[in-house]
């Protein structure tokens, strides 16, 4: 089979799917009102990133949206997020992070474009910066269980209660669509790992599509790996958008964000959450995090404080490993499994984020 292939092997795929269509939205006018409900979780965020190391033998194509629209606004916002690991490019990756409506939660999403479409005169970040977007936008909307009806309010405030429930994997799909309805958007591949965290219930649910994904660490280990989602080795599943002009799609795999895993389970006081790009998957196995994070969670300062430096301590100790050609990689050993022949990290942009799970009651 055809396939176009990025410069570190990553396999081109496609997803055209287009059955999503976004919720009915309220009007401005609509009185809104929140729930008064005690929420006994508190989830801490830290974010961290870095692009992948320039290689010299290949041209980058580079493409961005105006800072005069809606997404490039949003897109300088997010990367503004103060963190100490050097320079604001995400390279091909991009994240969001965002309260649900009411305080019911915390939404979090990880994506990572497909670096082959470089060869095409596309800059793969956008389709990725594109689909983060959305999936804030639908996310920030929505509350993370069932709209939320507190018993102490009058009759006619209950009934007021508007809004809507919204899984990842809903969010998946209506952020897809949004990609494919965005003009500036020409093409693009990207993998993707949504999570929600219900600030009443202590419930974590996710969606995931290709080898993107996230960890849960119960110290003193990993209670929880999301599965890779792959057509075959170094061949993860994507959602694509192709340009109008190219007719004959026969040659690619066609992945919708239908498919994707989901996943939910009850989180506890002191778990830690990490929502990753293959740029870590690919160079730091499990066990370096779980070292990591309990390093940092012994030293002093505020949980906001300790989960951002585990977000940057995480990508600074990837960015080590993907320049080690002689320590074994996670990589390494998943190609060795397949007959192949590689030696040491692989140069990835990397993108975390991290949630530090609190119970207040």
């Amino acid at each position: 089979m055809f396939r176009l292939l990025s410069y570190t092997g990553r396999s081109l795929v496609s997803g055209i799917h287009q059955r999503a269509q976004p919720p009915l939205r309220l009007s401005a006018s609509t009185p809104r009102f929140v729930s008064t409900l005690s929420r006994p979780y508190k989830f801490h965020i830290g974010v961290s990133w870095a692009a992948k190391p320039p290689d010299p033998e290949v041209t980058r194509f580079h493409a961005s949206f105006s800072t005069e629209t809606p997404l490039g606004k949003w897109r300088d916002e997010v990367l503004a997020h103060p963190k100490n690991v050097g320079g604001k490019d995400a390279g091909e990756d991009f994240f969001y992070h965002t309260e649900m409506r009411g305080g019911s939660g915390v939404a979090l999403g990880v994506a990572d474009g497909v670096g082959g479409w470089v060869e095409s005169g596309v800059d793969p970040s956008l389709f990725a910066q594109t689909l983060m977007y959305h999936a804030y936008r639908y996310s920030r909307d929505s509350w993370a269980g069932e709209p939320e009806i507190d018993p102490t309010q009058d009759y006619e405030a209950r009934e007021r209660v508007d809004g809507w429930e919204m899984t990842p994997y809903e969010c998946l799909e209506l952020a897809y669509h949004g990609v494919l309805r965005e003009k500036l958007v020409e093409a693009g591949s990207s993998t993707a790992c949504l999570l929600s965290l219900n600030s009443s219930s202590g419930v974590l649910r996710s969606a995931n599509l290709g080898d993107s994904g996230f960890l849960i660490i119960r110290p003193p280990s990993v209670a929880y790996r999301e599965p890779v989602q792959t057509h075959f080795f170094n061949c993860p599943l994507q959602l694509s958008k192709f340009p109008a002009s190219m007719r004959n799609l026969s040659r690619y795999y066609i992945d919708s964000p239908s498919i994707a895993a989901q996943y939910e389970t009850k989180l506890r006081d002191g778990d830690i959450v990490i929502a990753y790009t293959d740029g870590l998957s690919d160079n730091v196995f499990p066990s370096d995090l779980v070292a990591i994070c309990s390093l940092v969670a012994r030293a002093d300062g505020s949980e906001e404080e300790k989960v951002q430096t585990m977000a940057d301590r995480i990508v600074q100790y990837a960015q080590t490993c993907m320049h080690d050609q002689k320590r074994v990689s996670p990589f390494e050993r998943e190609a060795a499994r397949e007959g192949k022949i590689y030696r040491g990290g692989v140069h990835l942009s990397v993108t975390v984020v991290v949630a530090l799970v609190s119970e207040t009651l």
